[in-house]
């Protein structure tokens, strides 16, 4: 399970929520991505540092994009409704994907924002899991 891979990087080197979940699923999905571009979505952590959309979300989809598109969202057919599905699940559970909104239900002083952390995992894992069933 991708919640099992998370903690290394979010207990043991201290990465925010968008980055532990781009490098956790890059371990999970053998996403084939390099340091450097996992550092891209460093900013993404802390709503884009401004409270703004969910780290963990953003990183999610980022996955997404990793998997279903294959040059230009444009050109693939999958993104729009994977990324619809899992935007719904987040505002079902939170009922926003706004950081400010999010952190309120979930943060704690001593775990930081490891509830969101895994929720991200699973609901990304059910997303991927049940579209990928029924592609097949």
């Amino acid at each position: 399970m991708l919640k099992d891979v998370y903690s290394k990087y979010y207990h043991d080197q201290n990465y925010n929520c968008a980055e532990t979940i781009i490098r956790a699923a890059n371990d999970y999905y053998d996403l084939k991505l390099h340091d450097r571009d996992m550092i891209m979505l460093a900013a993404y952590g802390g709503g884009i540092q401004t409270g703004n959309t969910c780290g963990a979300i953003l990183a999610a989809v980022s996955v997404l994009s990793m998997k279903y598109v294959e040059q230009k969202a444009h050109d693939s057919k999958n993104i729009k409704p994977i990324t619809t599905d899992l935007i719904r699940r987040f505002n079902e559970k939170y009922g926003s994907i706004l950081c400010k909104d999010i952190k309120p239900q979930s943060f704690d002083p001593q775990l930081r924002c490891q509830k969101t952390v895994e929720t991200a995992c699973d609901i990304l894992e059910a997303v991927l899991s049940e579209y990928d069933d029924l592609t097949r």
